[in-house]
């Protein structure tokens, strides 16, 4: 890793608690269904995600996730044809959930491992399968394959402090369940603009996905 980007990872931790991309260009792909003031409906295509396990208040264990991923992306791995390191864009958002463990079954059911243990995930760009992406040199991170999914999203600028998120994800709870909606699984809490963006006009995000019938 060169130096800026070392510079990059250290502003970003150290700005913003939870860092989002330095270089963010590429958002997964999605169709909007529904858009009700700052909640939408989404469908998203199949993803891929670098993950990693880490403990911790919700600040600190995003501070610890962010560095060994980004250290991945921008070659702190192995080509899948041994020629060196490949590296990787960035996109967003960068994302932070609660640790599940999932059972390998369609559909996929989740279960809690822990209120303090988290996922800190960064979403791959298109251009890259499960076959072409190069290897990890640091085993905490993981590569998963995320199927299609529909996710209830609520909307909100400004500090991404934990009461906010909460808020944030109360307020789309209870949209959900006026509107008769199944929830599946816990929130995911994301995260666009890089720490250089005024606070005021950050963008972030409370995710809960859906059933789709």
């Amino acid at each position: 890793m060169t130096s800026s980007h070392f510079l990059a990872i250290a502003l970003s931790v150290a700005s913003l608690g939870f860092a989002a991309p330095a270089r963010a260009a590429e958002e997964p792909a999605h169709t909007v269904l529904l858009r009700d003031g700052a909640i939408e409906i989404r469908d998203y295509a199949p993803q891929i995600t670098a993950s990693v396990e880490v403990n911790g208040s919700m600040a600190r264990a995003g501070n610890s996730g962010f560095r060994p991923l980004a250290n991945y992306i921008f070659g702190g791995n192995t080509a899948r044809d041994g020629a060196g390191a490949d590296e990787i864009a960035m996109t967003t958002p960068v994302t932070q959930t609660r640790s599940q463990e999932i059972a390998m079954t369609s559909p996929v059911t989740q279960s809690m491992q822990g209120r303090d243990d988290w996922r800190v995930s960064f979403i791959m760009p298109d251009e890259w399968s499960l076959d072409t992406l190069p290897i990890p040199n640091d085993p905490q991170v993981q590569i998963r394959e995320v199927p299609a999914r529909r996710m209830a999203v609520i909307r909100f600028s400004g500090g991404a402090s934990d009461s906010r998120f909460e808020a944030r994800y109360r307020e789309l709870v209870a949209y959900l369940d006026a509107g008769g909606y199944e929830r599946i699984g816990d929130p995911v809490y994301a995260r666009y603009d890089p720490p250089w963006i005024p606070t005021p006009f950050r963008r972030n995000e409370v995710m809960i996905e859906i059933a789709a019938s």
